[in-house]
């Protein structure tokens, strides 16, 4: 899956957050409801305009945007 067909960012919507194409909801809103427990139908009910692909879509984003990342601990 290509996320950058589900995923858009354009300075006028959102102030160029990235969104779910075609919507005003934001990857983050996703991430963050998928990491507090809800669940793709759940998701998927609560905004009909989404789907499935797209929810995975915004997955499959944030592990891009992360992959190179490079995060130190800090000793205890």
């Amino acid at each position: 899956m290509n996320w950058q067909n589900f995923i858009t960012s354009d300075p006028a919507v959102m102030f160029g957050k990235p969104v779910i194409t075609g919507t005003r909801i934001p990857v983050d809103l996703i991430l963050e409801k998928l990491g507090n427990g809800e669940t793709i139908p759940q998701l998927l009910d609560a905004y009909p305009r989404v789907t499935e692909p797209a929810l995975y879509a915004c997955l499959l984003f944030a592990s891009e945007i992360i992959k190179n990342e490079v995060v130190y601990a800090k000793a205890g």
